[in-house]
This record gives C-alpha cells, structure tokens and sequence, in this order.
C-alpha cells in the first residue's frame, strides 16, 4: 500500500478537495462541480461521451477544446475574456461560486481546467484529489445525461502575466530569465519517441528542462511535498529562479504549475501553445538528447 494510501485524507496543495469533503455537499447550491476531462487524439477516447455515461452527480462539463479561441491553428489555447466569461456563465458559474474540477483519469486535464479557471479571474477553483476513478471506487453515486444549471454571470479578468506566447518564451531562454520546464516524457523531450500529434518535430527547446508530470503523480494524485522537490531538482531547476511551464499543448504544465504552487513557487507563467507550438515551427530551434 502507498502512503497516500494509506493516509488518504491528506492533500499536498491547497487547492485540493478530497471525495469525502465533496461528498456531502453535491447539492450546495453555490458549488458547482465540473468534469474537466479530456484525452489526446491518440487515445481514440470522448470525453465528452463518457461524461454522459457517467459523472458525478450535478457535474457540468467543461469542453477545453470548445471553450478555446478557435481563431488559432493551435489546440485549446485560451479563448478571449468575453468568450471565457459567457461560457462559464453558461455552465451555471459566477464569480462568487466555489468550482471543484475533476476529471476520468485522475490528474491530469482537471490541471489545466483549474488553471484556465484561475487565470480568468475565479478565486474559489479547486480539484477533486483523485478525480473520478477515486469517487467511483469508493462506491460513490454518479449519474448520466447532460448537467443543466441555471444561467450565472461571470466576470472574466484575465491574469495576462500568467499565459505565455511563444516570444515570451524565446526571450526567457535567450536571456536566461526564467527557466522553462517541460512536462513531457524524457522520451519525447529528448527526441527519441514521436509527437503523438502530426507535423511536429520532435526534441525540445534548446535551453528548456524536463521534469515528466508523470513523476509527480501517484495511483491519479499529486504527490508529496518532498517528491516534487526531489523531481524539479532532479531536472535541474532551481525552484528560487523564475519558471514557465511547458507540454505538449498546454495541458499537463498545468500540472507542474499545480505542484510548484504546492512547494510555494507558483511559476512566472504557463506556455500555451507550448511543444506543438514550438515544434510546428521551422524557424525554431530545436535540440535532441538529454
């Protein structure tokens, strides 16, 4: 048994909610729980499908790829302030309404949804630590169908010092300012394995680090304290030096934001286009092996 089994009651970040709490108060009418999930293309899963089928009770779903400026080539980036704003209001969200993101695999999209949440002004988003596979097993209740609430209004202000574009970026690493750190497998970083997205070349950011988000997560949870400082410093980051998270598509750096906030380092900025971005590019740079 894991220690996170064993004292399961225990979350590393502040912005994690555990089963029991939720448990108890699915029907605060001032809560609103969201299924943030989704799947890359590779994994030939709906996300939106399975939602359907079975979520947890009141849950509304929080499509990434459709809340997303759709004026960009690139996958999910951000969408505008007012799209943001008029989405979430339609889900039911206000200002004032306490969010709890999960999503089917554990910990990953829910990263990004929080995120995106907090980044256009939401001070009350959380994570349910577990996601969905620790609900269900725990034989809690869930339901089907569509989530419907009433219309709230959201005011989106948009945190921009938190979003990077890829000049940002490039600056950072030319200058030395920020570290940027990558989320990706060790195998994609370094080159040896293909982009599961066609088109991108595959390596990284001559200069960038690589801490794989999947180090920093047990049986669907974030790990503790002292395995997120032992992963970041194994990739060769200076948790005292500024650092903008990278990935494939801005998902799972979301989930190296979410770890750093747990050590106190919240990062200077998240790259929202991020490898596909960079990697689509052939006026970038580009580097292989470690």
């Amino acid at each position: 048994m894991s220690t996170r089994a064993a004292n399961d009651n225990t979350q590393t970040s502040r912005w994690l909610l555990s089963t029991d709490w939720l448990a108890g108060r699915c029907d605060d009418p001032d809560l609103v729980v969201v299924d943030g999930s989704y799947h890359l293309p590779a994994a030939n899963r709906d996300a939106r499908a399975e939602y359907r089928a079975a979520h947890i009770p009141g849950a509304v779903f929080f499509d990434i790829e459709e809340i997303a400026d759709h004026s960009s080539d690139l996958p999910h980036m951000l969408p505008s302030a007012e799209a943001f704003a008029a989405a979430a209001g339609a889900l039911g969200i206000g200002n004032r309404t306490k969010i709890i993101v999960y999503d089917s695999i554990g910990l990953f999209s829910a990263a990004r949804v929080w995120w995106t949440f907090r980044v256009f002004g939401a001070e009350h988003a959380f994570i349910l630590d577990g996601g969905l596979p620790k609900w269900v097993a725990e034989g809690r209740p869930v339901e089907s169908g569509e989530g419907l609430r009433e219309r709230r209004k959201f005011s989106a202000r948009k945190k921009e010092q938190a979003v990077k574009a890829v000049e940002d970026v490039r600056q950072a690493l030319r200058s030395g300012s920020a570290q940027v750190v990558d989320a990706r497998s060790a195998e994609r970083f370094r080159g040896e394995a293909p982009e599961p997205r066609p088109g991108l070349r595959s390596g990284h950011m001559p200069g960038s680090r690589n801490v794989p988000y999947a180090g920093l997560i047990e049986d669907g949870r974030l790990v503790s304290a002292d395995r997120i400082g032992a992963a970041f410093a194994a990739g060769g980051v200076d948790l005292d030096k500024p650092i903008v998270t990278s990935c494939g598509s801005g998902v799972t750096a979301a989930i190296l934001w979410l770890a750093l906030d747990a050590l106190g380092k919240e990062p200077a900025g998240l790259y929202d286009g991020s490898w596909v971005d960079w990697g689509s590019r052939p006026d970038l740079p580009v580097a292989t092996g470690p």
